[in-house]
């Protein structure tokens, strides 16, 4: 029993070392590339997501499966087309 906490504690220590990044990935409904601050928009305040857009990566560059938000979530969830999930446009 001690030898197995051992190596639990040993692997917790060099995940803790070797942690990878964190991902935050938004999945917003009728959401336009220039609806957001950090993207231009003067019109509406979205501090929060400006603040993380500028101490991390901000990506322009996405595509989804749907233009529709069932299949599009989906198809994020599953990593599948959303057919294969048995959503449909």
């Amino acid at each position: 029993m001690g030898l197995i906490f051992f190596f639990d504690l040993l692997f917790c220590q060099i995940l803790l070392i070797h942690s990878l990044p964190n991902f935050v990935i938004f999945l917003a409904d009728d959401l336009g590339y220039g609806d957001i601050g950090c993207f231009g928009n003067n019109s509406i305040n979205t501090p929060n997501i400006d603040s993380l857009a500028e101490d991390g990566v901000k990506l322009s560059h996405h595509l989804t499966a749907a233009a529709v938000c069932t299949p599009s979530r989906a198809a994020l969830l599953t990593g599948r087309y959303p057919v294969r999930s048995g959503k449909y446009i």
